[in-house]
């Protein structure tokens, strides 16, 4: 897909993911290698039909006690929802957008059957995606969204966002308890990213706006609707992090502030738009937008 000097590609087949993001040839998030088919790969994937870790796979609502199968080699936990381990259909595309639709059975991956769909469009300054999930059960059924991009990160890219709270979490990764926003790092100024330690956290409170600024100069702006929560990934030493803009938090099957309970019929959506500062001085020479 194309929009002025902004190009991005699509693996529909491999999880819906976002292969790539570019300017000029400048990559605003990290590039899949040529033939790549692991969503763990792409520069994004989405998060359905719910976002991160489900504690051992195992929950209970409305009554009935459900075991979720592992889906990420030895962890312990359900991870991620199975969008991005399935095979999406392109249902409309164009020269700037595609909408990619995937139809789930119930089964033992998910026992309620929804529809999922993901807009994704290219603005010559944008990428906007959208996901959105309808219950097509005959009952309530719980549903959590998110996006899983992963931005490039060299040593001088620093990170700023606001947020009310940060979950620490137990050696498995699962939340442990809430602490202040600025516990591992304060990301209400700019920041470095890059770190010795491993950030694999939640942030809730968030404001749903998120800056990036690399050392090439090149500054990109997220923002997200639908998702209170921000879950920060920051390996140590990598050249890449993620921003996951999420509509709850990490096993909120099995907590108080649980996920969002949809009747049959309805509909939730997240959108999350990557934009690009335009201004010359925020942008390296090999990719200024006319």
């Amino acid at each position: 897909m194309r929009a002025g000097g902004l190009e991005a590609a699509l693996s529909p087949a491999c999880g819906g993911a976002l292969r790539w993001l570019a300017l000029d040839g400048v990559d605003l998030l990290r590039h899949a290698p040529e033939g790549s088919a692991d969503p763990l790969d792409m520069a994004s994937f989405p998060l359905v039909p719910y976002a991160n870790r489900i504690a051992d796979g195992r929950f209970h609502f409305d009554g009935q006690d459900y075991h979720l199968p592992r889906n990420f080699g030895d962890h312990p936990h359900s991870i991620h929802g199975h969008g991005w381990q399935s095979g999406w259909a392109v249902t409309d595309q164009s020269p700037d957008s595609a909408l990619l639709t995937l139809v789930h059975s119930a089964d033992a991956r998910w026992p309620w059957a929804f529809t999922a769909q993901q807009q994704v469009t290219l603005a010559p300054d944008a990428i906007i995606m959208t996901l959105a999930l309808t219950n097509q059960a005959d009952g309530d059924a719980p549903v959590g969204l998110g996006f899983h991009p992963y931005f490039c990160a060299d040593p001088a890219t620093r990170l700023q966002f606001a947020a009310q709270s940060l979950w620490l979490s137990t050696p498995d990764m699962l939340p442990e308890r809430s602490v202040p926003a600025d516990t591992l790092g304060d990301w209400s100024r700019l920041a470095l990213v890059q770190g010795d330690s491993l950030i694999d956290n939640v942030y809730g409170g968030w404001d749903g706006m998120a800056t990036v600024e690399r050392g090439d100069g090149l500054r990109l702006m997220l923002t997200a609707s639908g998702a209170d929560w921000l879950h920060v990934y920051r390996p140590p030493g990598a050249d890449f992090f993620c921003l996951e803009p999420v509509s709850h938090m990490p096993d909120a099957l099995n907590r108080a502030d649980g996920m969002a309970i949809l009747p049959p019929g309805a509909t939730l959506s997240l959108s999350m738009r990557i934009e690009i500062d335009k201004s010359d001085q925020a942008l390296p020479k090999s990719a200024r937008i006319a």
